[in-house]
């Protein structure tokens, strides 16, 4: 052992009281001259991480908080639970994430999104079954669209729009698959479509006819009763 030193990670809130937890940790030298580390400090497992400021169990808090809020509701939730932390601290946190396990996509679903609205547009592609994002594409050229389908065979379904570079994409790289319209462009085009032709046909629609004004009935003379009589005189 070549020595020892203290450490301060935070932890969660008792009794909505700020927490520190003043932990003595050991650290040994390492005898093996071809080591490049010299020295080690030990870890407390289920308490704290290498370099970590926070102990575990607040760090899957706030990551928890992150995945729920994002960014500033996050950080004002933290505020509540006494453990303030920036945006951009939960943001990282939710970024340092690993990625989760993913299967072999078997409906895939294909869009365009915007790097720079108007300049810059890239190709983001979702499984449709699980409703993740499966990976995002540099541009939305139909080469790009058609390589990133050719290395995954088991697709049996391509749901995407009406633009011609994904639907070139989706033959070349996938001739195999279905290719068939999102549901929100199937209502956009059918909603197109019905208003297109009421305005081909709008000179066939009727005026509607006058309706004929009701007679307005005669108002009845309020009832007279011994009190009103009275206080009348």
């Amino acid at each position: 052992m070549h020595g020892s030193y203290l450490r301060f990670p935070r932890d969660l809130p008792t009794a909505g009281k700020f927490v520190v937890v003043s932990l003595r940790v050991r650290r040994f030298v390492c005898e093996e001259e071809t080591c490049e580390r010299k020295t080690c400090a030990e870890q407390a497992p289920g308490l704290t991480r290498k370099f970590g400021r926070r102990t575990e169990r607040l760090q899957s808090s706030l990551v928890s908080v992150g995945l729920a809020l994002a960014g500033r509701a996050g950080a004002r939730m933290t505020d509540a639970f006494k453990v303030p932390v920036s945006r951009n601290t939960l943001l990282r946190l939710i970024a340092s994430l690993p990625d989760p396990a993913t299967t072999a996509t078997r409906v895939v679903g294909v869009d365009e999104y915007a790097q720079r609205k108007g300049r810059i547009y890239g190709t983001v592609l979702v499984d449709v079954e699980t409703r993740r994002p499966v990976d995002l594409l540099p541009d939305r050229e139909a080469d790009t669209h058609a390589a990133w389908l050719a290395g995954r065979t088991g697709i049996e379904i391509v749901c995407r729009d009406r633009a011609p570079f994904f639907a070139e994409g989706a033959s070349r790289g996938a001739p195999q698959a279905l290719q068939i319209a999102d549901q929100l462009h199937l209502w956009h085009n059918l909603g197109e479509a019905a208003e297109r032709c009421a305005y081909r046909h709008r000179g066939s629609l009727r005026p509607t006819p006058a309706q004929p004004e009701e007679p307005q009935e005669e108002a009845e003379p309020p009832e007279l009763s011994l009190t009103t009589l009275g206080r009348n005189g």
